[in-house]
């Protein structure tokens, strides 16, 4: 069944409401989740529900927060951690990657740590640096973690969803600039995509152009933009990082010749080097020219009144669509 339109901030919600009433071991933790519900609203209502032993105002701790989680997991719990702002990872790194990511390996396979870490992520809200970043490369680089990243309110609702019932600790990246996009949700999980699948969300003839989160919105609109031109774009909304489902973008790029990647995080070593570098070994004898990346600077994130020209935009996506016809 599909329901009305939901803000994709509110169809995180109702993933997390559904997944706690389905599961009692499901907790919310992090840094005002609970009285305020989160600062974008994502929580709001559910210490209000479920009482404030599922719904956990935490201290701003962050390397504490995902040790607790990790503790808690180990005891049978599922919790689901909010990183407030995406710069504010950082202090929980050494939880993630040294302990939460390691576990399972440690332990030979014994020990399952169903940790899911949200992260809102990106600009494009008129803030500062450490509360406009892109860290996925950190996560993706890191073996025994799962990376996904919703990009509208009906994978916001499943992808929460299949990644709190994951035995595996995941990386859960939300578009904060998309928080209050609109879209219908699909309440059956019957109907839902697969969590790590990929998904063309545009049908294209001529190039192929692969992002994720809050970036596939803006490609979308340069798909739009490039018909009036009389060139056929393919969007293909990756949504899950690691593990990736390359043969979906193989079967499309193989199609096209061309191949065009976007994301807001800074080229230089960003998670389009990866895909152009696979994209490449699969298809190598059928592309038209080089992959192209279109991403952030190699610098800190601007101040608000610069935002505007550090963010891939319909220009800069456009333009590497031209280039990709010059060879």
């Amino acid at each position: 069944m599909t329901a009305e339109p939901l803000a994709l901030a509110k169809a995180l919600n109702a993933g997390l409401r559904k997944a706690m009433e389905n599961d009692p071991k499901v907790l919310v933790m992090g840094e005002d989740v609970g009285k305020l519900g989160g600062v974008f609203r994502v929580t709001d209502g559910l210490q209000k529900d479920f009482g404030e032993e599922r719904v956990i105002d935490t201290p701003l701790a962050e390397s504490g927060i995902v040790g607790t989680a990790i503790g808690l997991a180990l005891r049978g719990y599922r919790p689901v951690v909010e990183i407030q702002f995406d710069g504010f990872v950082f202090p929980a790194a050494d939880q993630i990657i040294t302990q939460l990511a390691k576990m399972g390996m440690r332990s030979l396979g014994r020990l399952n740590l169903p940790v899911v870490v949200r992260i809102p992520c990106g600009g494009g809200i008129g803030a500062v640096e450490h509360h406009s970043e892109s860290p996925e490369a950190y996560f993706t680089h890191t073996a025994g973690l799962r990376v996904v990243a919703c990009s509208n309110s009906a994978d916001a609702y499943s992808m929460i969803q299949q990644s709190i019932s994951s035995p595996d600790p995941v990386i859960f990246f939300e578009p904060k600039r998309r928080y209050w996009d609109k879209a219908p949700v699909e309440q059956d999980p019957g109907a839902w995509t697969p969590l790590h699948a990929a998904r063309v969300v545009q049908p294209g003839e001529h190039v192929t152009v692969l992002a994720y989160g809050p970036s596939v919105k803006t490609c979308l609109e340069a798909a739009s933009a490039a018909a009036e031109e009389g060139r056929s774009l393919e969007v293909v909304d990756l949504r899950s990082l690691n593990p990736l489902d390359i043969d979906t973008v193989v079967r499309s790029v193989e199609r096209t010749g061309r191949c065009v990647v976007v994301h807001e995080a800074p080229v230089y070593s960003g998670f389009g080097a990866e895909l152009a570098a696979r994209i490449t070994e699969r298809c190598f004898y059928r592309l038209e020219a080089p992959v192209l990346r279109v991403g952030g600077f190699s610098t800190p994130y601007p101040p608000s009144r610069l935002e505007d020209h550090y963010l891939p935009d319909l220009d800069r996506i456009l333009d590497a669509v031209d280039r990709t016809f010059g060879w």
